[in-house]
């Protein structure tokens, strides 16, 4: 893996998740259409990631999406703006960004998923302390704004350097998948509409206190990006195993922080783990499988914007839901690794 893009990549991933928190709880936390916002905003960030990587697949240019990404988002803080606009426009940008990038980290990192980790872990304290400092109204928007527009200049720059050109190292497009792959996929991308769910339905009773927000996010982020070195070492079906399997346990005892923050690092684990296999099922259309996964995190912030009251209320349904997590990880990784017949 090229170390200078995965460093770049990263830290623009938490800038650009700044940024689009920054926007919402800036300029739409206290809008009656808020609710309208979100949905546009979540629907163009991750669903739209579909069609969005077909083309990175096609285009091999996944830096110059990347770039334009960051642009996007930046101009979503012109203050001309409607708030719906707004929404769509920081939502198209975020999705672009987050597959070119991820298209170009899952090209550079070969057969290892440890720098998938890494440039997905930062977007989790981009998200944290956008949506604190948000609300700070002396912090002008002008500077997450003039951030971005930097780090699309830096991301060209590094592509430049790094490939000699804009052409990236994508694969020939091809949808082609092998026999077994559709279940497969089906139950990879369960898992990710379950950890969605998950994500946005998890409550702790001491989380209302500031550190153990800020300690659960640094769990988030170590977990996501432990999964991928722990993948590399052990390999997908057993780091999955162990590190859901332990989460089920401990969300058993989540009223209890210390127990409760563990549950979170180990449950995170399994991200990397799950986008590096669909990404291997699909080696022709690594966008299409990086947006496919993400859609399905949009899937699971449904129900909760729906209003639909939430299944994840005492431990033992967060470490059910954890333990079926585990089960169709394992089984959609027994079929990603070539055991078709047991699926």
């Amino acid at each position: 893996m090229h170390k200078r893009m995965l460093t770049v990549y990263s830290i623009a991933h938490a800038a650009v998740d700044f940024s689009c928190a920054f926007l919402v709880y800036r300029t739409m936390l206290d809008l009656t259409g808020l609710p309208l916002c979100l949905l546009l905003y979540n629907f163009c960030a991750f669903a739209l990631q579909m069609p969005f990587g077909l083309i990175c697949d096609d285009k091999n240019r996944n830096g110059v999406f990347a770039a334009i990404g960051c642009i996007f988002v930046s101009c979503a803080f012109l203050p001309i703006l409607p708030a719906a606009a707004a929404s769509v426009i920081a939502g198209i940008g975020n999705g672009l960004f987050h597959v070119g990038g991820g298209l170009d980290v899952l090209n550079d990192s070969k057969n290892r998923a440890s720098a998938l980790g890494i440039f997905v872990s930062p977007g989790a304290l981009g998200l944290y302390f956008g949506m604190s400092m948000g609300q700070d109204s002396t912090i002008p928007t002008a500077i997450p704004a003039t951030a971005l527009l930097i780090f699309a200049a830096l991301i060209l720059i590094c592509c430049r350097h790094t490939y000699n050109g804009f052409q990236s190292q994508n694969d020939p497009p091809e949808l082609t998948l092998p026999k077994g792959g559709v279940s497969s996929l089906v139950l990879l991308t369960l898992v990710v509409v379950l950890r969605s769910y998950v994500g946005f339905n998890q409550t702790f009773s001491w989380k209302s206190e500031w550190h153990w927000g800020l300690i659960l996010t640094l769990a988030l982020i170590l977990g996501k990006a432990a999964g991928g070195f722990l993948c590399d070492l052990i390999g997908a079906r057993a780091s999955a195993s162990l590190s859901l399997g332990l989460a089920a346990i401990c969300y058993l005892f989540s009223d209890y922080p210390i127990i409760g923050t563990a549950a979170v690092f180990l449950f995170n684990m399994s991200m990397p783990i799950t986008l590096f296999a669909a990404a291997r099922l699909l080696s022709g259309a690594k966008g299409f499988a990086f947006g496919l996964l993400t859609f399905a995190l949009f899937l699971g912030f449904l129900p909760t914007w729906y209003g639909l009251p939430s299944l994840l209320t005492e431990p033992w349904a967060m470490a059910a839901a954890s333990a079926v997590s585990a089960v169709l990880l394992f089984a959609g990784l027994k079929c990603e690794s070539g055991e078709h017949e047991k699926c």
